[in-house]
């Protein structure tokens, strides 16, 4: 039987990207998102690979260990986590007069925690077998550098990277690699404006799978992982969400 991956936020854009690529790979899917029907259009899409379904969310704690019992009774070993989650992106400026406390609270609850109930909930059942495997953040824009009018979303973005070094560490006692994915540009999206130099949520997610397959040893001991050693700058002043952060449902 072939080695599953986990894929947390199946059916957004880069989450629907990953799963194209493990079944492009040859790998069963575990595809989990909060909507059954756009599980169910995921399927349709792969119509003969082996997806399971596992409509749940990591949105706090308590979804987060709902996921995890779940996952222990559908009882297949997963040696690969591809966590592709994040909010809805919402331009603000910290300065500004709605920029306070609340908005980047709004922030981090959207796009750290997430990240942090999934790892405290689901790493450790990944290890339960003792065939370690590699869970794999996938980061969005601004986190190596800000990004004008996302103050709140850089801060957060910057937090993901700080969280990916934290568990590649904490990880290494379960005997589970650690890593966060860096994709610091915006992802060419069909319909949508964008440069020939911004990478597809496919080629995305075939970054991913070699990751999680382990295919390059050069990048073992490294917690961050760029998808691209340049950070483009024009995109920094689009106004569209959609053309600017790539996991964006």
């Amino acid at each position: 039987m072939s080695e599953t991956v986990l894929v947390l936020g199946a059916t957004g854009v880069v989450g629907r990207g990953v799963v194209e690529a493990a079944v492009e790979a040859g790998r069963r899917v575990i595809a989990v998102a909060r909507g059954r029907d756009a599980l169910e259009a995921l399927r349709r899409d792969h119509a003969g690979a082996g997806i399971d379904l596992v409509p749940g969310s990591v949105a706090n704690e308590a979804d987060a260990a709902a996921l995890a019992r779940r996952l222990r009774d559908l009882d297949r070993p997963i040696t690969g986590v591809a966590a592709a989650v994040a909010g809805v992106p919402r331009r603000g400026r910290i300065l500004d007069n709605d920029g306070g406390p609340d908005a980047m609270r709004a922030a981090l609850d959207e796009d750290l925690l997430p990240h942090v109930a999934a790892a405290r909930h689901l790493l450790p059942l990944m290890a339960e077998r003792g065939r370690g495997g590699t869970w794999l953040l996938i980061g969005g824009p601004a986190g190596a550098l800000p990004w004008a009018g996302y103050g709140h979303r850089s801060v957060a973005a910057a937090a993901v990277r700080m969280l990916a070094c934290a568990l590649h560490d904490e990880a290494r006692c379960l005997g589970v690699r650690a890593q966060l994915l860096a994709v610091e540009s915006p992802v060419c999206r069909p319909g949508a404006k964008a440069c020939p130099q911004w990478p597809t949520a496919l080629e995305i997610g075939r970054r991913a799978m070699a990751l999680l397959e382990r295919s390059d040893p050069g990048v073992a001991a490294r917690p961050i992982v760029p998808y691209a050693a340049r950070t483009p700058s024009l995109p920094l002043l689009s106004t569209n969400p959609d053309e600017v952060f790539p996991h964006a449902p």
